[in-house]
């Protein structure tokens, strides 16, 4: 593992900015038919559109919410991006964590001003954004990432973000399974089989933190709620995803979207308990899921306990004279 810790910057970042634009603030810019285009402020510059072009000098010393017009005499609203259009639009190496799996992961998760909080992986550093806003400069966020590639991109996003280093951040690049910390308030899984971690976040995680995994797929969720469920010492798992859907609101004309964001991903969390503590069983219903899940694994087991039991092909043939 090769951890990579940020420069402490002097004081708390202020990611979003206040007052008027400034050189190297990132505004963004809407035209009439809600099309959307970023840009960073630079004196001199121009952007160019099939509209026109835009001075950043009209736009540099103006307040945040104004309205400049090309030269082809298009109106253009000006305003700072927030976090959600930041992490939409920003470069990516991994798939991001789209914003609203994020918020449910700082409010369902109770990310606080001051927490210790170890993700794995970064991915592109959307949900790392998330985090470091919530546990503020008194906090800590260690990310993990296997490949170094996707940590540059997350490091060069989330700088970006908030205008250098962040003082709570520290980026390591390599397994989590290797992290040596622990004391964690709160650990975030966004793993291909986050149930092979599970030996960290029960070493890692204090009594009452919380576990979350971000897994894509139904057969990823059923074997993470039941591991958890089989090693004990967790809480019951709860289960959920998000799904959101604009509205058409236009005098009486009111209708859902055409479009909507659905599926992205399923959250699963469950908090630590007390060393040597097992929570009462829960009362349930038999299930005949629950049942061909039990069949299933034990199939598992004694077909690798019969391949491990086979002598290998090459061996059965000088033993049978071939």
């Amino acid at each position: 593992m090769t951890a990579q810790p940020t420069v402490a910057a002097a004081g708390p970042p202020t990611p979003a900015g206040r007052g008027t634009f400034q050189p190297g603030d990132r505004v963004q810019l809407t035209d009439p038919k809600g099309r959307m285009h970023t840009i960073t402020l630079e004196p001199g510059k121009s952007f160019h559109t099939h509209r026109g072009a835009l001075e950043h000098d009209a736009l540099i010393g103006r307040p945040d919410g104004s309205v400049v017009t090309s030269t082809g005499g298009t109106a253009y609203l000006a305003l700072r991006p927030l976090l959600a259009d930041y992490v939409l639009s920003m470069p990516r190496g991994a798939q991001v964590i789209y914003p609203k799996d994020a918020a449910q992961i700082v409010t369902m998760g109770d990310i606080f001003p001051g927490a210790k909080v170890l993700e794995a992986g970064a991915g592109s550093g959307a949900l790392t954004c998330s985090l470091l806003r919530a546990v503020g400069a008194a906090g800590e966020v260690h990310s993990f990432e296997l490949r170094d590639d996707f940590a540059q991109i997350a490091r060069r996003n989330v700088e970006a973000f908030f205008g250098g280093p962040h003082p709570a951040w520290k980026l390591h690049v390599g397994d989590v399974a290797t992290c040596q910390e622990t004391g964690f308030d709160r650990i975030i899984l966004d793993l291909l089989t986050p149930w092979e971690a599970l030996d960290l976040v029960e070493r890692a995680l204090v009594p009452g933190g919380v576990f979350i995994g971000y897994v894509a797929t139904t057969p990823q969720l059923s074997e993470l709620v039941e591991a958890l469920r089989e090693r004990g010492g967790f809480t019951e798992p709860r289960a959920w995803e998000s799904l959101v859907r604009d509205w058409h609101a236009d005098g009486l004309a009111v209708r859902p979207d055409h479009r909507m964001i659905a599926h992205t991903a399923f959250l699963v969390s469950a908090r630590r308990l007390a060393p040597g503590v097992t929570a009462p069983p829960r009362r349930r219903k038999p299930s005949k899921g629950a049942e061909a899940y039990a069949l299933r694994k034990q199939e598992l087991r004694q077909a690798r306990e019969t391949a491990g039991a086979e002598p290998s092909g090459e061996a059965s043939g000088e033993e049978t004279g071939q």
